[in-house]
């Protein structure tokens, strides 16, 4: 029986399916073999949508509901609530996940050539931060909806392990790596023994000397842009006339791809409405009235994931914000971006060292340092772990692939 290795991630999906005596992706959308972790419900036309085409439907303003990054709702008391679809029905966070994973089982069992029960699903070190229980509950969850698409077997790996896997598929030599597997949601870690030996093994447990990971990446950037550059040209920070800053929730919110749709509330909006005379600069509480009457939350942290990447290796780009105010448009550079990201750019480098202290290792012994991830496509960030360990080789991996060719690796010796 088929098998299939699920990576579900926060920003971008992928699926491994056995190909003879090998592994390949499967094509999740069209022929791209990985896609955005988004649905689209479009209440105009009673369809669903995936990825690329889930985001291009709502940029075209179709009527509807956008969930995104659904993965960091796991483990929160958000994740058992129901969500408006805006044309009067409801559905769970959860149900919304598993419809996603279901996306992907079928994906792999177009790819495979017939029916899938048995899986190796990723997840990260830690779903939630220094709370376990949570965490707990958070795999829980992830493994219901799996089990809710027909997903009888299921097993979990670590994601930076399977990034593990995957790089050590290359080597000559046995040696340590650190797994830099920076996402969209969580920056994980992961001290490794790797080799040609180790490999033909099936359980790796004692190679694996330290795992720590922290639930910091790259849509805390996206929210950092968003309230330093486009926020405050809707009254971000700025104080009322007794010199007060102006409450930030709302603010806050509109930053926070799962909360952005609670800010169309009636109530909040009414609230909203009331607060003008709180503005010392009308155009502030103008623009941002303007955003919550039109819906255009969602369409303002695209365009500060789209600033990030457009300054991640350099350079400068310039926010286009036409849909708010005619002629709004913000320059933004990488200079910007790397003060806007500094206190997560240190966390995240804190918790790689934390993971090699833990496994007891001088930096000076880690041989390579393995970058995968969407986020490890940011110069600064990489580069400044790559600082922290100046004795190991940066190594970069299919950014968006590796984890999902490692769980398949995994399900391999699993299940092969």
């Amino acid at each position: 029986m088929n098998y299939c290795a699920i990576d579900f991630g926060t920003s971008n999906s992928a699926v491994a399916v056995p190909d003879g005596a090998a592994l390949k992706l499967a094509p999740v959308e069209g022929a791209y073999t990985t896609l955005p972790t988004a649905v689209f419900f479009n209440t105009d036309e009673n369809t669903r949508e995936f990825g690329r085409a889930a985001l291009a439907q709502y940029i075209d303003g179709f009527d509807g509901r956008l969930m995104r990054s659904m993965k960091s709702i796991l483990g929160s008391p958000l994740a058992e609530n129901s969500t408006d679809l805006g044309d009067g029905s409801a559905i769970k966070y959860t149900d919304i996940i598993a419809i996603f994973v279901d996306h992907l089982k079928r994906s792999a069992e177009k790819s495979a050539g017939g029916p899938i029960s048995r899986a190796v699903l990723g997840r990260p070190v830690f779903f939630v931060d220094d709370d376990p229980r949570a965490d707990q509950m958070a795999q829980q969850q992830l493994e219901a909806a799996a089990r809710s698409v027909g997903l009888r077997e299921i097993h979990f790996q670590y994601e930076p392990i399977a990034a593990a896997f995957d790089y050590e598929s290359h080597l000559t030599e046995e040696g340590l790596v650190l797994v830099a597997d920076i996402g969209g949601g969580t920056s994980d870690f992961s001290l490794v023994r790797v080799g040609p030996e180790r490999m033909k093994r099936v359980e790796r447990k004692d190679d694996v000397l330290a795992h720590h990971g922290v639930h910091v990446a790259g849509t805390d950037f996206d929210r950092r842009v968003e309230l330093v550059t486009i926020l405050r040209e809707l009254g971000y920070q700025t104080l009322d006339p007794e010199g007060r800053e102006i409450p930030n929730r709302i603010y806050f919110d509109l930053a926070t791809w799962h909360l952005i749709n609670t800010v169309y509330a009636p109530k909040r909006v009414s609230e909203l409405a009331l607060m003008r005379h709180l503005f010392l600069q009308t155009k502030h509480h103008d623009r941002l009235m303007r955003v919550v009457e039109r819906r255009l939350g969602h369409a303002l942290a695209a365009h500060a994931e789209e600033a990030k990447i457009g300054v991640a290796a350099g350079g400068e780009t310039v926010i286009d914000l036409d849909e708010v105010e005619d002629d709004l448009r913000l320059a933004f550079d990488e200079a910007q971006l790397i003060k806007a990201g500094h206190d997560e750019t240190q966390r995240i480098v804190q918790a790689a060292r934390d993971t090699v202290q833990a496994a007891g290792v001088a930096p000076r012994d880690v041989n390579a340092i393995y970058f995968t991830g969407g986020s490890t496509g940011l110069a600064f960030l990489s580069g400044a772990l790559a600082a922290a360990f100046p004795d190991a080789k940066a190594v970069f991996g299919d950014r968006l692939a590796s984890v999902a060719t490692g769980l398949g690796i995994h399900a391999r010796r699993v299940f092969g």
